[in-house]
């Protein structure tokens, strides 16, 4: 059963914070309650037009990823059941997808991203400059080259409303000191690589990808948030990758291509999508979910 829920109401517990996508609640015993919504952002702006059934998605995909990597790192989940810890006589039925239980972290205040292809902010920054995130590349690469080796591009975390900014990793290392920058460095990667691996084997290409980490009580590094979503990642369709164009993908560049044919300054308040937009990208969603979980 599928529901839609554009923004949360639990009265009882503490809203920590509301982000582009998640309502986070606070519990007892330094844990967290995560809501994703089926709210939508792109340009690092909210649309006004949620994307239904989107938060129970993410949800779904992320535990799976979760659940998968937890050989490679440590991840902030609880394993207990959302549903048990709302308020009464709060419905459990909008929330028991599109929630989960997770240990309150201290957030590692950068964006991970990790690429293997070259796209989006790093290939125009590859064209202004023949680098991204200060890692010099070949010259002439074309839209979606794929890279030699994956690489690490991290950026700033900035606030709702605001763009994230491709750093060097020598500002991660000035920000977080050097051996937490290592750790987060080799975890994106070791991350990254396994996911794109089990992708591939499933006709999806992993373009990059984008964690997020926090540490616990014991200063253990944990990937948090959300994992390897259609929201945090780009997915391609394998069998139409081709360098020098956009591939078909299950992600929401679909929404970003329809945004840039509009006259907007990618400033508040974002313009509404169409019914056709929208759909489109609940179906991408969603069969990226069907593809990678089946």
């Amino acid at each position: 059963m599928t529901t839609s829920l554009s923004e949360s109401a639990l009265p009882g517990l503490p809203l920590v914070h509301r982000g582009k996508v998640r309502d986070v609640y606070a519990l007892p015993e330094q844990r967290l309650l995560l809501v994703a919504t089926d709210r939508l952002s792109a340009f690092d702006v909210i649309l006004p037009d949620p994307i239904p059934g989107k938060g129970e998605l993410l949800t779904q995909l992320s535990n799976f990823w979760f659940g998968k990597t937890a050989h490679l790192c440590a991840n902030h989940l609880t394993g207990i059941d959302p549903v048990s810890v709302l308020p009464s006589p709060v419905d459990p039925v909008p929330f028991a997808q599109r929630s989960v239980v997770a240990m309150r972290l201290k957030p590692v205040p950068i964006e991970a991203i990790a690429r293997g292809f070259l796209i989006g902010s790093g290939f125009k920054e590859y064209l202004a400059k023949g680098s991204v995130s200060g890692i010099t590349l070949d010259a002439g690469l074309p839209l979606a080259a794929e890279l030699p080796e994956p690489i690490f591009t991290p950026s700033t975390k900035a606030a709702v409303g605001d763009h994230d900014e491709n750093i060097s990793f020598d500002r991660v290392v000035a920000t977080i000191g050097g051996a937490l920058a290592e750790q987060v460095r080799a975890a994106t990667l070791t991350l990254y690589r396994y996911a794109r691996t089990y992708a591939a084997a499933r006709g999806i290409l992993i373009a990059d990808t984008k964690f997020e980490f926090g540490l616990d009580e014991n200063g253990q590094l944990r990937v948090m948030d959300e994992m390897l979503t259609p929201d945090s990642s780009r997915f391609w369709e394998a069998g139409g990758w081709q360098p020098g164009r956009n591939p078909p993908s299950f992600d929401k560049q679909f929404v970003r291509d329809y945004l840039e044919t509009l006259d907007w300054d990618k400033r508040p308040p974002a313009p509404h999508l169409p019914a056709s937009v929208i759909e489109g990208t609940r179906a991408r969603y969603a069969e990226a979910l069907a593809r990678l979980t089946a």
